[in-house]
């Protein structure tokens, strides 16, 4: 099993930047992805980036504003989200797929995108 903790959201204006932080409780293999994904009120999770060893998946709609990055050494998984609109407001799970496929999530960041 692993925890996961999120850190870093917040309020922020129309067009600031936030930084995620993602502690993993324990070490994750670098072959096992980690990410991040979002729900806002009213709708489904949604993805938001993944990466993993040699691949980096993003949501066309964070494409060009939010860079996924890892530190194998810390544990830890980030989300450098930049140019936030208020479409950005949800809440920000970190989450990562272990052996046998077993999905793991953290508890969620509020990021509120307003002015």
């Amino acid at each position: 099993q692993v925890q996961l903790e999120e850190s870093g959201g917040g309020l922020v204006q129309p067009g600031g930047s936030l930084r995620l932080s993602c502690k993993a409780s324990r070490s994750i293999n670098i072959f096992y992805p980690m990410g991040w994904y979002r729900q806002a009120p009213g709708k489904q999770r949604e993805l938001v980036a993944t990466t993993t060893v040699g691949f980096t998946n993003y949501a066309d709609f964070v494409k060009g504003r939010f860079t996924i990055s890892r530190d194998n050494a810390e544990n830890t998984v980030y989300l450098q989200m930049n140019s936030l609109a208020p479409e950005d407001t949800a809440v920000y799970y970190c989450w990562t797929s272990l052996s046998r496929g077993m999905d793991y999530w953290g508890k969620g960041t509020l990021v509120t995108v307003s002015s």
